[in-house]
């Protein structure tokens, strides 16, 4: 027998096709990593959201997305399938942002991220699209795996550890353990007390309480509390100095109906009318 079977034995670079038809990369190379540009897709996104173009945010985010799979560049992936997460959360989009979680945590898998700070930022993001979905039970393990990453980094932002603590309270409430969700609001706000603008998180910290206090207690019982609360949150929101900019817009967004379901329909009328006026560019 000759030796040709060992000298000229078939490879999978004999038989497999070419990572990229068009520039026959060699089987079995890594393809070089072409990075896309992460800040300027955030800034993009975020003028998006400022208008209120929810479509053409999607669009920008699905592009870059592409963009990034095509270059290798699994770091941008992460970025992107992050920013697309909060996009189908914000537009109740279930599925599209169940799916993208799945993605997200198959990336930080491949990148080894799993207890980096950009992993507690993901895990934050994952469990609160969770949530919004009534995902409960998955949601509070990616808090827990997040808190465990945030309380153990030495010098971790109070800005990233008071959104911890107040989304994973909102978890702990759907779950009915109030008790769990109060400690957390406190510990958000305590957190947002030093940062600047923090006015705007510490509002929807108190409308989060009233609610605990409303599920837990009962109108009857909490309303003097609830009450405080709301005129806190009203204070927080109107006094503060923060930039009257698209994040501005959605905080009003978000917590003018809360006002409106405690009967603080002034209030909610006017946080309407300015998330309405920054938005149309006034």
């Amino acid at each position: 027998m000759n030796d040709f079977s060992k000298t000229n034995a078939m490879g999978p670079e004999d038989y497999a096709e070419p990572r990229c038809l068009l520039c026959d990369e060699p089987y079995g190379k890594e393809p070089e990593v072409r990075s896309v540009p992460q800040q300027r897709i955030i800034e993009k996104n975020d003028e998006y959201l400022a208008k209120k173009d929810y479509a053409g945010a999607e669009r920008h985010l699905l592009y870059w997305l592409e963009e990034a799979r095509l270059g290798n560049d699994k770091r941008g992936m992460l970025v992107i399938t992050n920013e697309l997460i909060g996009h189908y959360r914000k537009c109740g989009e279930k599925e599209k942002a169940l799916k993208n979680v799945d993605s997200a945590l198959e990336l930080l898998d491949k990148l080894g991220f799993e207890d980096s700070t950009s992993a507690g930022t993901t895990y934050v993001n994952c469990a609160t699209a969770c949530n919004a979905f009534s995902e409960n039970e998955r949601s509070i393990g990616l808090f827990q795996k997040a808190r465990r990453i945030y309380e153990n980094t030495e010098g971790i932002s109070k800005t990233l550890l008071g959104g911890l603590y107040n989304n994973m309270g909102l978890c702990f409430k759907a779950l009915g353990r109030y008790d769990e969700a109060l400690e957390a609001f406190d510990k958000a706000d305590g957190c947002m007390a030093n940062v600047e603008h923090g006015e705007l998180e510490r509002a929807i910290t108190c409308l989060n309480v009233a609610d605990v206090i409303s599920a837990s207690r009962g109108m009857e019982d909490g309303e003097s509390d609830i009450y405080a609360l709301l005129d806190k949150a009203y204070d927080y929101l109107t006094k503060t100095n923060a930039p009257r900019d698209g994040y501005y817009a959605f905080v009003c967004d978000k917590c003018a109906p809360v006002f409106g379901y405690y009967g603080y329909f002034l209030a909610e009328d006017e946080l309407k009318k300015e998330a309405d006026r920054i938005y149309a560019g006034n």
